[in-house]
């Protein structure tokens, strides 16, 4: 299983570009390029292109009569999916196009750019196959595609991989610009499933996609499953005494302080109430599980009072699940939505509740089963079948309901295979861009990753070249409408703004190699290097994504580029992570270590991590947690240990402290975020033994990450984990042969 109790289930830090500008919409029906997120427009934007549609606009007189001809047809197609480039100015007509011949009636046909503009949705019968492409008639010729995908969109994701397939959209819509692609096994065939994390800057335009209802509250029965304690224990008050004592000491653990006499008495008081207990007679076998389970934890910390040692499991008294009828308020059912909106409602909040196998490795799920949170989120009708769910930052306050889960987005396929690319194409439903990142794409993320994990953004030279990137980007846009400007004469509002959104994106295209290296120049700069080109030809700089088992990282280049000097300052540490009740096999069995937000998505069922649930209000549960330790010589069993540190330090999106703070990222949970650090010389040097590090999403254990020592608990368990890797044809770990790498403690 992935995370554990040495709190590898902490959620990761959020990191997104450091420009996040809100945009409208993609235009629906774009393809393989990737034009990255335009900027919303500015007042003076508008008031630019109302100025020149105004000055540009033909005397009265000359203005065709609606009934003696078509409307005026928008120049050009969106930016996307043919990519089609077209000249400045009005496009001809039809009839000019196709000559005397052509039939009368085709010149009131409408041009398929306003069909687009009029609310055309990517899947709907044929105008996914349509939208967006020019008037029947035009002819034009396709450019070679010269920046392809850096992550290439699978028609058919690999059935029950856990972990999903790993892709990059472009633009800055969502958390380091990735999703990911499940496809769960089900009794109906594969059930598809886009995830993904929603930046709070792209919230509002996704939110302008919905019509919401949830104002009025309606009283249902329904019957839930619902966990509850036994009688006998709410009598004795057993869960409440052997907490008591699992939260004294666990205390002491955490802060390595010496056992004091109030937690050994705690510990004894709840340890005779259930050995007494234990020795009823008529205890029926539902009653003798729940002392059983009682006097298993407190033989645990019987063990931690005498031995100390890493601190426990996350504890939660004993319960047994009961289906009652129960009345909820729900929202009520839907008005009809608004002419260009999705019908939603807000409800509680809720999670994928998938199954994992634990042999195999195999993810699977119903389509409907879902397992609670705590917040709101939207249930959202695609049409035809298709839905999403999203979990927003506006309706769920970070002081009181699970913060791992704000801007969490999942998008459904209708049962069965081959929904891939169109996962991805409905986002422009909603109004994110729904196109895999290019090369040109993944540089500027990889830039603006790299300026927040060096702590470049504060710097002026950084800050100059973001305002000047974004003026840039303003001053193709004015260039664009003006050269446009007689084709959006005559446009109604709708057709208008959609033909903005048009010009945006083509122009955030065009600049964007300008930005690029502007961007370059100033982070180049900042780090010593004499110029853009300097840094770019340095050994470090590497602008394309790793793949960490099911996720995807970006480096960061002043670690890549001088991992000698890491080594030398972890010289005599490694990194550790203790599985505590995890199990080893089922561990590798998926192949990842993963954060508490993927294990629930994966299958991987609650109490794997040490705290879980105060993790999801602090933020921690995106991540998994790490530790700095000396190197250890005769470690204790049930851990992994990274004898190279600069093996995971390359990676752009870890944060930590030198103390617990359950990986706060939340200002608002109640958990100090003072000391964060992203600096891996400062994290060298950590000395709390409670020191945390946080890597989002996960470790891959098999590939380029995985560890350099694997210990088990007892010698029986390394020889089933060998014989595991046996039956994988897995023989070596980052080139080490597994026997060396796989050892036991006893």
């Amino acid at each position: 299983m992935m995370g554990t109790n040495s709190k590898s289930s902490h959620a990761s830090y959020a990191v997104s570009p450091t420009v996040t500008t809100d945009s409208p919409s993609a235009p629906v029906g774009l393809g393989t390029q990737s034009p990255p997120e335009p900027a919303v427009l500015t007042e003076w934007e508008t008031e630019l292109v109302q100025d020149t549609v105004s000055a540009a606009a033909p005397p009265a007189e000359s203005v065709i009569p609606e009934e003696d001809g078509a409307p005026p047809i928008p120049t050009g197609a969106p930016v996307g999916a043919e990519d089609h480039e077209l000249p400045a100015g009005p496009a001809p007509s039809a009839e000019e196009e196709a000559g005397a011949e052509q039939p009368s009636d085709a010149q009131a046909e409408p041009a398929a750019d306003q069909q687009a503009a009029e609310g055309d949705q990517p899947g709907n019968d044929e105008s996914a196959d349509t939208s967006g492409l020019p008037a029947e008639g035009l002819e034009v010729e396709e450019p070679e595609e010269t920046d392809p995908p850096l992550t290439p969109v699978p028609d058919e994701p690999p059935v029950g991989v856990a972990t999903g397939t790993p892709i990059l959209v472009g633009g800055e819509d969502f958390i380091s610009s990735q999703a990911t692609l499940v496809a769960y096994a089900s009794a109906d065939g594969p059930r598809e499933v886009l995830l993904a994390h929603v930046t709070e800057e792209a919230e509002g335009k996704l939110l302008e996609a919905l019509s919401v209802s949830g104002t009025k509250m309606v009283d249902v029965e329904v019957e839930e499953e619902v966990k509850e304690r036994l009688a006998l224990d709410k009598e004795k008050q057993l869960g409440e005494l052997v907490t008591k004592a699992t939260t004294s000491v666990q205390h002491k653990l955490k802060d390595n302080l010496p056992m004091s006499e109030a937690s050994i008495q705690k510990h004894q008081q709840a340890l005779d109430a259930v050995n007494s207990v234990l020795s009823s007679p008529d205890l029926d076998d539902k009653e003798k599980e729940m002392a059983q389970y009682y006097l298993d934890q407190l033989n645990l910390v019987g063990e931690k009072i005498n031995n100390g040692g890493e601190p426990m499991p996350h504890f939660e008294p004993f319960g047994h699940m009961v289906t009652k009828t129960v009345t909820k308020q729900i929202p009520a059912p839907a008005d009809e939505p608004e002419p260009g909106t999705l019908a939603a409602q807000l409800r509680d909040a809720s999670r994928i509740q998938a199954t994992l196998d634990p042999q195999t490795g195999e993810s699977s799920w119903d389509g409907t089963s879902r397992s609670k949170a705590n917040g709101k989120e939207y249930a959202i009708d695609l049409g035809d079948g298709w839905s999403a769910v999203y979990r927003p930052y506006a309706a769920n306050d970070p002081s009181k309901t699970e913060f791992s889960m704000r801007g969490q987005l999942e998008v459904h396929a209708p049962a069965g295979a081959g929904h891939g690319k169109e996962l991805v194409d409905r986002l422009a439903q909603l109004h994110l861009v729904n196109q895999p990142m290019t090369a040109a794409e993944g540089e500027w993320t990889y830039l603006t990753n790299n300026v927040t994990a060096q702590g470049l953004d504060k710097g002026a030279a950084v800050k100059a070249a973001f305002a000047e990137a974004k003026g840039l980007e303003d001053l193709q846009v004015q260039e664009l409408v003006h050269q446009q400007a007689s084709s959006l004469i005559g446009l109604d509002e709708d057709a208008l703004h959609y033909q903005v959104k048009r010009i945006q994106l083509e122009a955030a295209k065009t600049v964007l190699p300008k930005k690029v290296a502007v961007l370059r120049e100033a982070v180049a700069k900042a780090t010593g290097f004499e110029s853009g080109d300097a840094l770019a030809a340095s050994s470090g700089y590497d602008p394309t994504p790793a793949t960490s088992g099911g996720w995807l990282t970006w480096s960061r280049f002043d670690v890549t580029g001088k991992a000698a000097e890491v080594s030398k300052a972890f010289s005599g540490k490694s990194l550790t992570h203790n599985i505590g009740g995890g199990d080893m096999m089922k561990l590798f069995a998926t192949g990842v270590l993963a954060s508490t937000e993927k294990r629930s998505v994966m299958g991987i069922g609650g109490g794997v991590g040490m705290s879980e649930a105060a993790d999801k209000y602090s933020g921690g549960a995106n991540s998994v947690f790490l530790r700095v330790k000396k190197t250890p010589t005769s470690p204790g069993g049930g851990r992994l240990i990274w004898d190279d540190p600069s093996v995971l330090m390359r990676r752009s999106d870890y944060y930590a402290y030198d103390g617990d703070h359950f990986g706060a990222i939340n200002p608002a949970g109640g958990k100090s975020m003072h000391g964060m650090t992203r600096d891996p010389m400062k994290i060298a040097s950590f000395s709390q033994s409670n020191n945390e590090i946080m890597f989002r999403d996960g470790i891959d254990l098999l590939g380029a990450e995985a560890p350099s020592r694997i210990i088990c608990t007892y010698a029986h368990e390394r020889t089933e984990l060998l014989e595991f890797f046996k039956n994988r044809g897995i023989t070596h770990l980052r080139g080490k042969a597994v026997e060396d790498v796989v050892q036991s403690a006893h």
